[in-house]
């Protein structure tokens, strides 16, 4: 029989379960609106039997644990979705960098629908369209100098967008090299917080302590480290966590064993690699905003500078091997009226700006007034180009910048849907892991029931051991 003290130990070991009742809820409460927490739960059970004469007889309750609601396949799944989030996230960010940026020259035909629309003096389609208006104007009036001037100012207009387009492409070039190295050096921060609370939490599983809070916040950091890159992660001993990238380890248990670092293979674009794998191999990424940034940068960015690039040089090409076959008002030939070879190059002939007249317009050394070589680069306009497709220049240009558009679009809509998966998974999480005020008075209600239950029995067995005192003196 556990007895009068028995009992009265029995009460107080209940005092002390109900309380840490009442101190998991009341955390549970202050940190209704923190981010990343994860809600605790006491796991109470029976105290261990006696054996007495009459068999097993209970001791009360004690604290087991301390849990978190956690579904650890539910935040796996989030971890794996940062990562998707991550990366078409960088994709849509840099991309909107690059129609913000060019948005004045990267105007189609369309946008000239708008007087007052400021692209439609600056978009490279108008420039073209400009450009090209102008030799037909050339060709009515091959003798004009006023005809001649416009058509060498917009031509010069005409440059200018091309450098331009090519001077921002490398800005943006180099702005998302910089977004890498600032990635990379984040990632790496993240990997030694981590190694750094797995070493925190060890010695608390060690040493029998609550490494709850310190289990929300590395949870934390290897979301906010998949939103940067793909990462697995096994658990290790004393409750540590592993995590590996692209298959090589970066940490292990509480020690940083690799760490990620930027490096130029030759071409000016950074790629990321590790000093583990020889600092000059890049890795194989496969999300996070990393590898997004990279595949902007190599992908649909390089492709706009290179069909940019491609359509200048083709424009000085064909202008410049008609034009130089034809003659001035003063009989001059062989001048070249484009300068440069690509779009960041490319530039009128100086002689021109100074000298109209040395426009070579004419066909003939002897006939002044003949259009003949104007006409003929005004025809250029609807020419279908070899090297741009079998598009006209205009063409080439509109379906280069609906391209951009598309691949912008795609970016747009992958960030939407993930945004919504992200929402149905964090709502799902909220549901097993989130606190509910209305849940946890119910709790805090209950445990304080109890408490005033097991104070209600020390009373009792207090008395009951006044009164076996009492007793004893009397007889």
């Amino acid at each position: 029989m556990l007895g009068l003290f028995g009992t009265l130990n029995l009460a107080g070991q209940s005092l002390q379960t109900q309380m840490t009742g009442v101190e998991v809820t009341g955390q549970n409460l202050a940190n209704v609106d923190t981010a990343g927490y994860t809600r605790q739960t006491v796991d109470i059970q029976a105290s261990p039997d006696i054996m007495t004469t009459v068999g097993p007889e209970g001791t009360g309750s004690e604290v087991a644990s301390i849990q978190q609601a956690v579904d650890t396949l539910l935040n796996s799944q989030i971890q794996g979705q940062q990562s998707v989030n991550g990366y078409w996230s960088a994709q849509q960010s840099s991309l909107q960098s690059v129609q913000d940026s060019l948005d004045e020259f990267l105007s189609s035909t369309s946008s000239s629908s708008s007087s007052d629309d400021s692209t439609t003096s600056s978009g490279l389609s108008t420039q073209l369209n400009n450009f090209f208006n102008d030799l037909k104007n050339v060709s009515t009036s091959p003798t004009s100098i006023a005809a001649r001037q416009t058509l060498i100012s917009d031509a010069q207009n005409l440059a200018s967008a091309f450098n331009q387009i090519n001077s921002q492409l490398d800005q943006e070039n180099t702005s998302l090299n910089s977004s890498l190295s600032n990635d990379v050096d984040s990632a790496n921060k993240l990997l030694s917080g981590i190694a750094t609370l797995n070493q925190q939490i060890s010695a608390a599983d060690s040493g029998g302590g609550n490494a709850n809070d310190l289990m929300d916040e590395r949870q934390q950091d290897l979301n906010n480290l998949a939103q940067l890159t793909d990462i697995t992660t096994s658990n290790g001993t004393n409750g540590t966590v592993n995590v590996s990238i692209s298959g090589e380890t970066f940490v292990s248990g509480t020690q940083v064993v690799d760490t990620l670092q930027t490096f130029d293979p030759g071409n000016g674009n950074l790629l990321v690699g590790s000093p583990g794998t020889g600092g000059t191999a890049p890795l194989a990424l496969t999300g996070g905003s990393m590898q997004g940034t990279i595949d902007a940068r190599d992908g649909t960015l390089a492709t706009l500078q290179s069909s940019v690039n491609t359509l200048a040089s083709s424009l000085i090409t064909q202008v410049n091997s008609i034009y130089s076959t034809g003659y001035s008002l003063t009989g001059a030939t062989g001048s070249n009226f484009f300068n440069g070879s690509d779009a960041g190059t490319i530039s009128v002939n100086s002689s021109l700006e100074s000298d109209p007249s040395s426009f070579q317009a004419s066909g003939s050394a002897t006939a002044s007034g003949d259009n003949t070589v104007v006409l003929e680069l005004a025809e250029l306009a609807d020419t279908p180009q070899s090297n741009l497709d079998n598009e006209t220049f205009s063409g080439s240009y509109d379906e280069t910048v609906g391209n951009f558009g598309d691949a912008l679009q795609t970016a747009n809509t992958q960030v939407s849907n993930q945004t919504a998966v992200m929402n149905m998974l964090t709502t799902q999480q909220s549901s097993i892991s989130g606190v509910s005020v209305d849940q946890e008075m119910t709790h805090l209600l209950g445990f304080q029931q109890a408490y005033e239950a097991s104070a209600e029995l020390v009373t009792t067995v207090n008395q009951m051991l006044g009164d076996t005192l009492a007793m004893k003196s009397a007889s």
